[in-house]
């Protein structure tokens, strides 16, 4: 099996360290020729870390002018991710491309269409896609296995402390543009393009600290609305992390999304007289057992790794990435059709 040369440019993205680490984890697959850094200060930062230990630092422009790399991590901080993945897709590699992907539609824009030319990979860092609980949804949701879905409401809400939120405050759509954007990636996975998208974006201002720290987007769909809240401010807001999936032949709750995921399916058995139907609540539940991650990212990057040696094709369309950006810049109030964006 031939090994992937991969390299890493930035540590600033919040999934950063960890991602790198998944691909330490696999020598047989990967082989890191390098990490990049332009910040002095965060070299600093990480050269000293576990991580980081006996790998060779560079610039960009050195790693990328290595005639053998075959992909490189994107995962600078946020706002620098879609230009650095150009430069990576100017160079001819394949790109992990750590979310959302930028403000700047047109950029992203450009950026898929010519990975698309060159059938280069471009994989989004949404690594809740590869939860088992998600993959149980994808697979009954393809199989009607729910009847017709009238109803989505999902929650990405964490408690941060003062410093995370001060760095929260430099994103216009503050945390349903940052945090809100994996479930947007789902939602539209899972019910395609909604017909208008209503975003109500609530600032606390606690602490001193200006910015959109908490929101509810609504999509609006023909058969009903989806809802996605977000917080920067819940109490054990982790636990509460959810989705819950509606369909006129049942339902998939899935609280908390990880550590420890549960989920639960709750089926309509018509067969039943009324009485004893009523009594069981219309339906029967059951806790699904799920199969253990080796870790959050693991199953993600072999994918990627995977999808690089022609194994398998990506299942996630350049269109179906763009149209969640949009979808997520429209969730965060930004001024932004969803209207389709030739690639």
């Amino acid at each position: 099996m031939k090994r992937i040369r991969i390299g890493q440019i930035g540590t600033g993205h919040f999934h950063a360290e960890a991602t790198l680490a998944t691909a330490l984890k696999y020598p047989d697959v990967f082989e890191v020729v390098g990490i990049a850094e332009v910040s002095p200060e965060a070299y600093k930062t990480y050269r000293n870390k576990k991580t980081y230990q006996g790998l060779t630092w560079m610039t960009p422009e050195e790693l990328l002018a290595n005639p053998d790399l075959d992909a490189v991590l994107v995962e600078t901080n946020e706002w620098d991710l879609v230009p650095v993945a150009q430069k990576c897709m100017d160079a001819g590699v394949h790109v992990h491309l750590d979310k959302p992907a930028g403000e700047d539609i047109d950029a992203y824009a450009k950026l898929l269409r010519q990975a698309k030319h060159k059938q280069l990979l471009v994989q989004l860092g949404y690594m809740y896609r590869y939860n088992p609980a998600i993959q149980y949804c994808y697979q009954a949701l393809a199989n009607q296995e729910l009847g017709e879905i009238f109803e989505i409401d999902a929650v990405m809400s964490t408690e941060h402390v003062l410093a995370v939120r001060q760095y929260l405050s430099r994103f216009r759509g503050g945390t349903m543009y940052i945090f809100g954007c994996h479930l947007i990636d789902l939602l539209i996975s899972f019910m395609g393009k909604p017909e208008r998208i209503i975003p109500f974006q609530g600032q606390t201002g606690f602490d001193g600290v200006a910015f959109y720290d908490n929101g509810l987007a609504v999509f609006e769909y023909p058969k009903g609305a989806c809802s996605i809240r977000t917080s920067s401010l819940e109490v054990k807001g982790y636990d509460r992390r959810q989705l819950v999936i509606c369909g006129s032949k049942g339902t998939i709750e899935i609280k908390p999304l990880e550590n420890p995921t549960v989920m639960t399916v709750a089926m309509a058995d018509h067969s039943k007289g009324p009485a004893e139907y009523l009594h069981d609540h219309h339906a029967i539940k059951r806790t699904i057992d799920l199969p253990e991650l080796p870790g959050r990212y693991d199953t993600q990057l072999l994918d990627f790794a995977a999808m690089i040696r022609g194994e398998k094709a990506n299942p996630f369309t350049y269109e179906h990435e763009l149209l969640v950006q949009q979808a997520t810049l429209k969730a965060s109030g930004f001024d932004i059709s969803l209207d389709e964006i030739p690639l």
